[in-house]
């Protein structure tokens, strides 16, 4: 609602008491959301449930959305795409999920050329969501807090997950990505509709997290994307991950036809395309059954592909698409500990010992194509700080660094070299997050020297210690704010340090020849900026491991 107000002097001005889009015309229809004083003459207006796409049919591409009649009241979110529950005993969600949320932030007038973030959830690419409330009623990804403080507009999509989003055979047959494309026509409505929500089409950042970071990468180096991108954000996850693609994917699709009672022949896809999409999803674990020995990251199922189309080479060869798009990505400290423990179990028990051995045993699991030379050269990277006798903290952090490394730290160094030795006009930018981790101390779960485990950064930038402030402290805040000032900043500028809101320190950039880091936290000062981020263990895993040789790290130095 807005009102002619005097500004004391002859002419009037138009302010609003609070402002409000009302209903927005976009290409399906009209659809009026949802308008939330926030005081301080500053209000935000929310759509839930925006359909992007048509529902899908099963292992296809997205369609273009059909339309509406009248106005789509857009104040419910929709259903999350179908997807396994997390004890892997049923399934939830929906087949038709290609839906999307914006956040529009207004001051005294009426917004306009506001740039714009989309956000991709992360979920190992087989779970995840970002339509409602994800635990405990706690809706983590409410784009709010970030729009408002950043001036900035939030969207937030569904994309497939799981068979129905991932499935290949790893030819024309059931070429796979059907998660991604579902991203790509995100990203491509919302550079063709968000002009009427008061935004700036030629200004989108992706950003995400996890297998929404990977997602944010790939997206990025897809030539699909060209000129519908100006930047992105890649959160504990690139490309290079050793579970973000899968290279071999046929026998990952005999094992769903074989769980849900088709045959593995040539019948095999015609069977697959008329099984239930329920069946379907039930039919894919989570991880393979691999041997007691691998780690549980390299048995992820399904993830993206190289598909000639999408993806039309690896990704190591697709650096020239994101020449002219701004990049940050970066890592949390201790990214690999959730990870690590899985395999060795008693790194999350304090009062118990982890075994020299087990440590050896991740690490030639790690290293198995390279053979056991390669394993006890590792070994000796990561503990040669021990000394004679290594206590058993120093155990229990060397095999989270190890996870952490080559996990997350090691192929997101990779992807950022990469990104600047490509980098025509765009502007590289490279983070490490080491805030300690919420549930470490004397009375919590974890050791006290745990630091920022995966996802401890969702939190932060999604401005959860304003929203439900009692659970959090000052510190918090200023870390909250920190995040949200870096996030929004690149977004509007291209630089993490230029924009709406000032930063605690300045961010310096990342260059082949000047490897540049910020040190994210909350108690963040002069000597939070770093270079050559692990330098010493990004050239051993780059060099030993076949799945990530070269990727221009050792070229770059």
């Amino acid at each position: 609602m807005c009102i002619e107000g005097k500004d004391g002097l002859s002419s009037s001005i138009s302010v609003c008491l609070t402002c409000a889009l009302g209903v927005v015309q976009t290409e399906g229809g009209g659809v009026e959301g949802q308008t939330i004083p926030l005081g301080r003459s500053r209000s935000l207006d929310v759509f839930k449930g925006i359909p992007f796409a048509a529902r899908p049919g099963l292992f296809e591409k997205p369609k273009p959305h059909p339309g509406w009649d009248g106005i789509l009241k857009a104040t419910k979110f929709a259903t999350r795409c179908l997807q396994k529950s997390m004890l892997q005993t049923s399934s939830f969600g929906s087949e038709d999920c290609l839906y999307l949320n914006i956040w529009v932030p207004h001051g005294q007038h009426v917004s306009s050329g506001l740039p714009v973030m989309i956000w991709f959830y992360g979920g190992g690419f087989m779970g995840g969501g970002s339509m409602g409330p994800n635990f405990l009623n706690n809706y983590l990804y409410s784009g709010q807090e970030i729009a408002d403080k950043g001036e900035v507009i939030v969207v937030s999509v569904g994309y497939r997950v799981g068979t129905l989003g991932f499935l290949s055979t790893g030819d024309s047959s059931l070429p796979g990505n059907y998660g991604l494309w579902d991203q790509h026509a995100a990203i491509a409505w919302v550079h063709r509709n968000i002009r009427s929500f008061g935004g700036d089409p030629d200004i989108i950042t992706l950003f995400g997290e996890s297998a929404g970071g990977a997602s944010v990468s790939f997206q990025t180096l897809s030539p699909h994307n060209k000129g519908l991108l100006k930047r992105a954000i890649s959160q504990s996850g690139v490309a290079f991950c050793p579970w973000a693609l899968n290279s071999n994917p046929r026998p990952a699709a005999e094992k769903v036809a074989v769980n849900v009672g088709c045959p593995t022949d040539e019948r095999m896809v015609a069977c697959l395309k008329s099984t239930d999409a329920r069946t379907l999803t039930m039919g894919a674990p989570l991880f393979t059954e691999g041997s007691p020995d691998d780690p549980s990251i390299t048995q992820q199922l399904l993830s993206p592909v190289v598909d000639g189309d999408f993806l039309p080479d690896r990704p190591a060869n697709l650096f020239h698409n994101a020449a002219e798009v701004d990049y940050v990505a970066g890592v949390n400290n201790m990214d690999g500990h959730v990870f690590t423990a899985k395999d060795i179990p008693s790194l999350g028990d304090k009062n118990q010992e982890t075994p020299v051995e087990d440590v050896k045993r991740l690490l030639a699991a790690y290293t198995k194509d390279m053979g056991p030379a390669a394993a006890e050269m590792a070994f000796a990277e990561y503990s040669s700080n021990w000394g004679t006798t290594p206590s058993p903290d120093h155990i229990k952090r060397a095999a989270v660094d190890i996870g952490t490394d080559y996990i997350f730290l090691v192929p997101i160094q990779a992807a950022i070299y990469l990104h600047a030795a490509n980098a025509r006009s765009a502007r590289t930018y490279s983070y490490r997050f080491s805030e300690p981790s919420l549930l470490a101390g004397p009375s919590r779960p974890y050791n006290d020297w745990v630091g920022a485990d995966h996802a401890d950064d969702l939190q932060y930038v999604f401005g959860k210690p304003f929203t439900t402030p009692k659970a959090y402290g000052d510190r918090h805040r200023d870390l909250s704010g920190y995040f949200i000032a870096y996030w929004t900043n690149f977004a509007r500028t291209g630089n993490p340090n230029k924009g709406n809101l000032e930063v605690p320190v300045t961010w310096p950039a990342f260059t082949s020849t000047e490897p540049q880091f910020v040190d994210i936290n909350a108690k963040m000062n002069v000597s939070s900026t770093g270079r050559d981020m692990r330098l010493r263990f990004v050239r051993l895993w780059t060099s030993t491991l076949p799945s990530l040789q070269s990727h221009g790290v050792t070229d770059a130095q």
